[in-house]
Parts: structure tokens; C-alpha cells; sequence
């Protein structure tokens, strides 16, 4: 059994020497005759085996009964005969030594049981011979610069890809196919496409590493249904970020309808979209919401290049209308980019050009610019200028339709960019396509679109600022949690904090003396609490008690609580009742962690107590998490205002909060195969320097069950 690398072992898709095609066909309507016939027509300079078990010629070609016929081992082979010829067709490639294979035949996973097992044994082959294989029930693979064609897609019958920097890897053949067939329309050059279909050997993270590796790829879009190996997938980011390639995804699937159709349609399992989003937040890829932006962020990358990309999220507008300028804020605004004043020097220039301009932010150039390019070409280089923002967008309604005004508008732009030349410039206008490829070529991305135009900027500027990093999870230490831990509240609470969360000194009691003498020792006022392993959710049987300040109250809540207890929950076993330190004042957080079957554990915190599962406001990340990735996820809540001392509040202990953050997530990944689920709600977060306390705990064990995938639809790859 040979294990893989991550994207290796693929460049036999993309520049093979030789193909073979199994099911060639005369006939260039069927899935076999489609790849032969692009092929030819498209100067494959490479030596092509149709495979044909009546032989003869194929299209022209010699063809081959078998592969054992053919002259030499080809380097990639192509597959499109009925699915219960195909293995006995992989086994074959196997013993002849072919490096890669793409089985275009559909009929496997997607069809049900007998198919998944037909499926296994194909990729039971790629791993003990190192041969890799592409599907089943997939679109396969095309290699623009050496013009191989290893798919049957329609995309290809009207003319052939411009070869360029953009990479294509998608799931879905047809998702794969539309998007290769619109970046041809916007003009995009493309470097490589795969699909993957079934993923029976290589996967998504597969193709998006090989695209990484591939040096005439600087930009990667991906259309993405499910992932079925989380850790290849983080290697793959990784490498891309490592090698400061974007890449681009758009992740279908985001409602819960969504969600569970592409899922049987891949027959793997669908992680949350919440969850998918931190992966690819944290991985540093670029998430998209429809194909439409997928292109333009693409396109925009491809134009931009990835150094040019600010840090910052602060952006500038030039118009020649006021209105204009007012939708293009708004939608700026709608984005999360700020509009900052221009700094005085600045606007004092623009009137010294245009007296009744506008020019705080956005800028209303008015229609002088129609007329004077030299206008245009200062207004420009004045706000270029201003380090107060990180970036310009300039709008434009008609000009670049009038030859006149293309001209104007042309002349300023090409100056501009000799000056600056790595100002981040974003046109929103449009154009002919004779006009965007010159604007394209001086590195001016132009997007239709006002919220198109800002939505497309707001992308390009999220990935420039994106974060370091995230912390190695595999340096920690993986070991198994005593089954005790899990009994009571109080068990949790003592290996959390053992692992490094705060909580308020408790102890656990069986007698009313035991009680006076623990409220002694631990001062009023107290909090009383059920201790049972059958109770999850003490207030819901009456099992908590808030609030006692004196003995005579202890005792007599201790008898009531036990009272309510045993009428709401007569068969629950009761451990005894836990007596702890009453922790007042603070901002109440939840704080926990999840088991995701694709991605491992993940750490979450919002706004907690009563209203946590109201407001929902919550911050999600894979475990584990630093302090200052913990910090940002404070941050990033909308309550974060009431830790920051809102209203004349008093500042709340944040560092604190991200301590716990960052201890929990540590704990997540070192018990991971004990914790399912971990729930500290509330978590206390005291005033600035008082510290945070977990308040309660409850700790989830693993199922012994393992998940079982979604039963898979016969949606079959289409073209």
C-alpha cells in the first residue's frame, strides 16, 4: 500500500506524453468519442491509444482491442465504458504502469450500496499501485498550455480555453464546466481544470495542492460541495497560503436543503456551513456566495496579483456624480470597508484642480473630468497619494462606451499607474472587452456593478489582511479522558480546571452540617446546584438556587432544592448538591466546543446566559486557538461592545476571557477522542483584571457509534 502526498502524482493529467481512452467512440456525441475528438481538434501534440474492443480505426486513429496491445504504457488513461467494465480497465492501467487515470463512467457511489463497493475497490487499486485516479462520475481534467483533454464537457465544442493563471477544481462536473465556459466570456486565461466527481483516490484538497504546485497557476477557484478529509484539506490551504497563491472558493450548500443535497450528491458527509466557513476563514481562502463573484474575485486577482493586496480596509471613491458616490459608500459601507475623510492637504488639492468638487470622501470630481484628462489624471495622483486610505475605487457610468471619454479616462489611468504603480485601483464601469483587456494589462480589475464592484474589493482586501498562521494542532499531545470526568458538573469542572479555566471554589455536600461547614469556610453569599449524572439541565428540575446569604437561608434552600428535585426527576440518581462561591457582576459569555465528523474539534464563543440561543451571536474557529486568535474572536462579536465598556461600563477582563478561549481549545484537541462535546454557559467575565470564571460545565463523550454518510442520490456528473 503506497501512501500520497497530498497533490502529488497528478502532473500526468495536466502534460502526459501519451493517452489512452477506453470506450473510444467513432461516434462524437458519446462520452467516449468527446475526448478524442477535442483532442484531435485542438493539437494535442502528445501520441493518442484509442481503446475500442472491436479495434480498427477510432476517428481516424488505430485503434486497440486492449491496453495490452497498445505499443507503450500511456502516461494518462481515460475511461468511459459501463461501470462494471471499469475496474477490470483500472486494474489493467495498474499492471501497465499508468501514472493517472479519469473515469468519466458514472454508476458508482451516487447509485447506492453496490456501487460504493464497486468504488472502494477502484481506490483500493490507486493506493496499492500509486496510480492516481480521477472520479468516478466526473468531468475529468483539462491542461490548457499542453492542450490536454481528458473530458467529455460541451464547454469545449464552441472553442478552446485562452491559457492564463487561473486554475479551476470543482466537485460538481457541471459547476466545473459553466465556470470554465464564463471565465472564458469574462476573458479570464486558464491554466488548468479538474473536477473530481466521486473522490474515490483524489479529492478537492488533492486538486487544489496540485494547482498550488503547478507554477503557471497564481490563482486557484474552487467549487466546493463537501470535503471528506478535513487534514488534507488544511495541508492544501496551507501549501497555498504558503506559496501566497489566492485561492478563491465558492462552498455550495449553505442552507440545510442545500446542505443535505450536497451531500447525497457526493455521498459524503456535510459539515456545518458555519463550520466549513471558520475552516476556510482560518485556512486563509477567500469564500465567495455565488459563481458570478467567484469570477470576478478571480479575475481581480488575476489582475491585481496577490503583493499588490493592502492590509487595511479603508477605501476611497472617485465619481463624477454625487448620487453615485452616495450608492457606492453605501455599498462600501454594506461590506465592512470604511470611507475615511481624506486628510486636509489632500482635499485642499482637489479644489485647487476642481474648485467645486466634492472632495472629502467620496469624491465628486463633477464633469470636468469628461472634458480634461489632466483633471482626471491629478484627482487621481491626489488621492493615490493619501496614506489614509488602503485603496480607490473609481466609478464611471458611460465613459469608456464614448471614444472620446475612453481616451480621457485611458490617458489619466495609464499616468496614474506609472506613478503608482502598486496602488490598488478598483474600476466600477463598464466596458468593451477590447478596453478591459488594455485596462487588465496596466492592472486595473474592472467590475460591473456598484455592490458587485465593493463586494469584489471587500474580498480582494480581507485576503490581504488575513491573519498569521493557525497554531499546529498535532503539538499537542493526544490522550483519553477518564470516564469519570463525565459523571456530574462537577467532575467536568474539575479537569477543566485542571486544564486552565478558572472556576469558583466549590465543594460538594450530602448533609445540612456539611453544608454550614462548607459555607463557613467559603463565605457568603452562595450558589447551591443538583449534583446528579441523570440531570444535564439542573434548572429545568428546579436543581439551582442563586442568592443564599445567610445559614438560616442555607439550610432551608438545601431542603427545598432536594425537595424539587426529587418531585421533577424522582429517578435520577443524586450524588449529593454542589455548594459554591457566588461570582457577581460580569458579562456572560457561552464558551464551548464541538466534535465535527469532517474537521475535528472547534471551539466557539458568543453572548451567553438566557440569551445565547436567542441573539445566536456567536464566533466560531477550529481548535486549537492562540490568545490573540481567541481575541479576535471576541472581537468579532457583536456584544463585544459590552466587554469593551460600552456605555460607561467598566472594561471587562477580555484577556482573561481569551485565556479560557485558548485553554478550552487545547483541552478539545488533547481529549478529542473521549469529547464530543464540551459547554461552559455561563462563562463569567469579571471587570478588567478580576478574571473570568466558568459558572458551569458539561462535558459530552463521544458516541461509540461511528457517523454513518447520508444515503447518497443518483444525480449523475453532467456536462
Amino acid at each position: 500500500m503506497q501512501t500520497v502526498e497530498v497533490g502529488r502524482g497528478l502532473e500526468a493529467l495536466f502534460k502526459p506524453q501519451s493517452i489512452a481512452i477506453f470506450g473510444a467512440s467513432d461516434d462524437v456525441t458519446k462520452i467516449g468519442g468527446r475526448p478524442l475528438q477535442f483532442l484531435q481538434k485542438y493539437g494535442y501534440a502528445g501520441r493518442i491509444y484509442p481503446i475500442n474492443r472491436k479495434a480498427g480505426l477510432v476517428q481516424s486513429l488505430p485503434g486497440y482491442a486492449a491496453l495490452a496491445d497498445v505499443p507503450e504504457a500511456p502516461e494518462l488513461a481515460v475511461i468511459a465504458v459501463p461501470p462494471a467494465g471499469v475496474l477490470e480497465a483500472v486494474q489493467d492501467c495498474a499492471r501497465r504502469g499508468v501514472k493517472a487515470a479519469v473515469i468519466l463512467s458514472a454508476g458508482f457511489s451516487e447509485m447506492g450500496e453496490e456501487g460504493s463497493r464497486l468504488q472502494a475497490q477502484i481506490g483500493d487499486v490507486a493506493r496499492a499501485s500509486g496510480m492516481r485516479i480521477v472520479g468516478p462520475n466526473c468531468l475529468g481534467a483539462v491542461g490548457v498550455p499542453d492542450r490536454s483533454i481528458a473530458t467529455f464537457s460541451v464547454a469545449l465544442e464552441a472553442g478552446f480555453p485562452t491559457a492564463g493563471a487561473v486554475g479551476i477544481v470543482s466537485q460538481s462536473g457541471n459547476l466545473g464546466s459553466f465556470t470554465l465556459r464564463l471565465a472564458g466570456e469574462r476573458g479570464l486565461g486558464i491554466s488548468r481544470l479538474l473536477t473530481t466527481g466521486n473522490e474515490c483516490d483524489v479529492d478537492i484538497a488533492d486538486a487544489i495542492a496540485s494547482l498550488v504546485s503547478d507554477p503557471g497557476t497564481s490563482v486557484i477557484l474552487c467549487c466546493m460541495e463537501t470535503c471528506r478529509d478535513g487534514e488534507k484539506l488544511r495541508q492544501a490551504m496551507a501549501m497555498a497560503r504558503e506559496a501566497d497563491k489566492p485561492l478563491v472558493v465558492l462552498k455550495v450548500g449553505v442552507s440545510e436543503a442545500g446542505s443535505a443535497a450536497a451531500a447525497s450528491h457526493t455521498g459524503a458527509l456535510a459539515g456545518s456551513d458555519a463550520i466549513f466557513d471558520a475552516v476556510l476563514r482560518q485556512g486563509g481562502a477567500i469564500r465567495v456566495p455565488s459563481i458570478e463573484q467567484l469570477l470576478e474575485v478571480g479575475h481581480a486577482l488575476s489582475v491585481v496579483g496577490a503583493a499588490r493586496l493592502p492590509r487595511g480596509s479603508r477605501v476611497a471613491v472617485l465619481t463624477a456624480s454625487g448620487g453615485f458616490g452616495v450608492l457606492l459608500a453605501d455599498a462600501a459601507s454594506a461590506q465592512g470597508l470604511a470611507l475615511p475623510k481624506l486628510r486636509a492637504e489632500t482635499q485642499q488639492r482637489i479644489l485647487s484642480i476642481v474648485p467645486f468638487a466634492a472632495p472629502s470622501n467620496p469624491v465628486d470630481m463633477t464633469a470636468q473630468v469628461s472634458s480634461r484628462p489632466e483633471v482626471l489624471a491629478q484627482v487621481l495622483d491626489a488621492v493615490a497619494q493619501d496614506d489614509s486610505c488602503d485603496a480607490l475605487i473609481l466609478q464611471s457610468a458611460n465613459a469608456f462606451h464614448m471614444p472620446r471619454l475612453r481616451d480621457v479616462f485611458l490617458e489619466a489611468l495609464t499616468q496614474v499607474r506609472r506613478d503608482h504603480p502598486s496602488r490598488l485601483i478598483v474600476l466600477c464601469a463598464r466596458a468593451p472587452q477590447e478596453v478591459r483587456t488594455q485596462l487588465a494589462a496596466l492592472g486595473f480589475p474592472m467590475i460591473e456593478g456598484i455592490d458587485a464592484a465593493c463586494a469584489t474589493l471587500a474580498a480582494l482586501m480581507r485576503f490581504g489582511a488575513r491573519g498569521p498562521a493557525p497554531a499546529a494542532a498535532f503539538d499537542i499531545a493526544r490522550s483519553p479522558l477518564d470516564a469519570d470526568a463525565f459523571a456530574t458538573e462537577a467532575s467536568a469542572k474539575g479537569v477543566l480546571a485542571e486544564a486552565g479555566l478558572p472556576v469558583p471554589q466549590e465543594v460538594i455536600i450530602a448533609t445540612r452540617d456539611q453544608a454550614l461547614a462548607a459555607a463557613r469556610r467559603l463565605g457568603f453569599p452562595l450558589v447551591l446546584k443538583i449534583v446528579s449524572p441523570d440531570i444535564a439541565h439542573k434548572t429545568e428540575v428546579g436543581g439551582v438556587f442563586v442568592g443564599v446569604r445567610s445559614e438560616a437561608q442555607l439550610i432551608e434552600e438545601y431542603d427545598r432544592l432536594l425537595e424539587r428535585v426529587a418531585l421533577n426527576a424522582p429517578q435520577a440518581r443524586i450524588a449529593g448538591v454542589l455548594l459554591a462561591q457566588m461570582v457577581q457582576g460580569g458579562v456572560e459569555l457561552i464558551l464551548g466546543t464541538t466534535q465535527d465528523p469532517v474537521f475535528g474539534p472547534m471551539v466557539m464563543v458568543g453572548l451567553g446566559g438566557i440569551f445565547a440561543e436567542i441573539l445566536q451571536d456567536v464566533s466560531l474557529q477550529p481548535a486549537p486557538v492562540d490568545e490573540v486568535r481567541a481575541t479576535e474572536m471576541l472581537r468579532s462579536l457583536k456584544a463585544f461592545p459590552l466587554l469593551d465598556g460600552a456605555r460607561g461600563r467598566p472594561k471587562a477582563d477580555v484577556q482573561a476571557a481569551a485565556q479560557a478561549i485558548a485553554a478550552l481549545s487545547r483541552f478539545a484537541v488533547r481529549h478529542a477522542q473521549s469529547v464530543a462535546e464540551i459547554d461552559i454557559n455561563p462563562l463569567m467575565v469579571l471587570d478588567q483584571g478580576r478574571g473570568a470564571y466558568a459558572l458551569d460545565a458539561l462535558l459530552v463523550p463521544v458516541s461509540p457509534k461511528s457517523p454513518v454518510p447520508p444515503a447518497p442520490s443518483a444525480e449523475k456528473a453532467n456536462p
